[in-house]
């Protein structure tokens, strides 16, 4: 038998809890050992709930008792959950965790603690929820050399997008069904400006190159400008626009960024709608793979973090490698990396403005637009970013142009 506790007792424990409970004996099974839930911390009183004997409000108690092996840390939020995690490891206890914000920030140190007591910190639940990713990334494409991961990795702004969408809405309007719906909190910002996402491809970047990335590095900017006219425009184009997290090798150098992209209907992530996920794997030797699922919620996240409760139990006292070194990695610049921009501008005259952005831009595609909005849109050909940027910040200058109204990356 191996005892076990769980930080925290929100969402996600209760239901690390409902698959302990409800696949007891297949989990033990797997397990090769019996797995015995001692103890739940939390600071609220649960009354009635079948946790109420086993729940404790003073971490030391687990940190101290000998016999739990394996913690769960389902806490969020990097303060208590890293001098928590930390501690634990220190004390030679695996942990399990689902907290990316962990993750992203402390991951290589904590990682490096556990290879040195030969014990394990894994956190498949950090990036894609439910979706496997992790293990495939450290077990299963070991042999590839991995150039490419692409991937929507938040449910809740593609649940915005994809309604925008489907129904011609704008973006509060979705956004407030999302936070009826429990797809959205209250102050939904680490999701809608792209802060989730980032955490997450630093995560998948950090193990795929073996380096740690910073999240604070990447260029992330999020969904909150995406209006129903773009969406309009993008369905005529033949375009979805999605929220991807992308992180690229090329020519040694590598780049990562988070942004809504207009992708055609051909890329693999076009097809991902409403609260799903995916991540998208491109290596030199098994091509391209995709990943798919739902990327969040109670069930598919603790189903996750009880996977890495029994390969904690069956690896104890046996590190599982992980290759991602506290040695940060540089980035190149987002400005070096080639792109095509859709872009609105107002203005009272179609023919001056028309003629300032040949000036600037050269040869573009116009897009005739389906609203009566004073305003012309175009698609500029592939340059580089800081290219791309310049020549945007001398349109918003000019007189012909009274604002400039969107900006949205095309992928190429």
């Amino acid at each position: 038998m191996v005892d076990v506790a769980i930080l925290g007792y929100g969402t996600v424990g209760s239901g690390v809890v409902e698959v302990l409970t409800t696949n007891k004996e297949s989990i033990n099974k797997k397990a090769g050992k019996k797995i015995n839930l001692k103890y739940v911390l939390d600071l609220k009183d649960f009354k009635g709930d079948p946790i109420e004997e086993i729940l404790t409000k003073d971490y030391d108690v687990i940190l101290n008792d000998p016999d739990v092996k394996v913690i769960a840390e389902v806490m969020g939020g990097v303060e208590p959950a890293y001098t928590f995690v930390k501690k634990a490891l220190l004390k030679n206890k695996s942990v399990v965790t689902s907290n990316k914000e962990l993750v992203a920030r402390h991951g290589a140190e904590l990682l490096q603690i556990a290879k040195d007591r030969n014990i394990n910190f894994l956190f498949e639940a950090s990036v894609g929820g439910g979706i496997p990713i992790i293990r495939p990334l450290n077990q299963s494409l070991t042999a590839d050399e991995i150039y490419e991961i692409t991937g929507i990795l938040n449910g809740t702004t593609n649940f915005i997008l994809s309604k925008m969408a489907d129904e011609g809405l704008d973006f509060e309007t979705v956004l407030k069904e999302a936070q009826d719906k429990g797809y959205a909190e209250r102050n939904p910002e680490a999701d809608v400006e792209g802060y989730d996402a980032c955490r997450k491809i630093a995560i998948l970047s950090s193990l795929a190159f073996g380096m740690h990335v910073d999240f604070e590095d990447i260029y992330t900017e999020g969904i909150t400008k995406i209006t129903d006219i773009d969406m309009a425009y993008a369905k005529e184009l033949g375009y979805d626009i999605k929220l991807l997290a992308t992180s690229k090798k090329q020519d040694d150098k590598v780049y990562a960024m988070v942004s809504p992209i207009m992708i055609g209907k051909e890329h693999p992530l076009s097809n991902v709608n409403g609260v799903f996920n995916a991540i998208f794997v491109k290596g030199n030797v098994i091509g391209d793979v995709m990943f798919y699922g739902k990327g969040a919620g109670k069930l598919p996240t603790a189903s996750a973090v009880v996977a890495d409760m029994v390969d904690a139990v069956k690896h104890l006292e046996t590190n599982i490698v992980s290759f991602w070194s506290t040695k940060k990695m540089k980035l190149t610049s987002v400005e070096n990396i080639s792109s095509r921009y859709f872009i609105r501008v107002a203005s009272h005259s179609d023919r001056k403005v028309k003629d300032t952005i040949n000036n600037i831009f050269g040869d573009v595609e116009y897009i005739k637009g389906n609203n009566k909005m004073q305003e012309v849109a175009f698609i500029t050909q592939a340059d580089t970013e800081k290219t791309l940027s310049e020549k945007v910040n001398q349109i918003k200058n000019m007189e012909s142009i009274s604002q400039v109204n969107s900006i949205i990356r095309i992928e190429k």
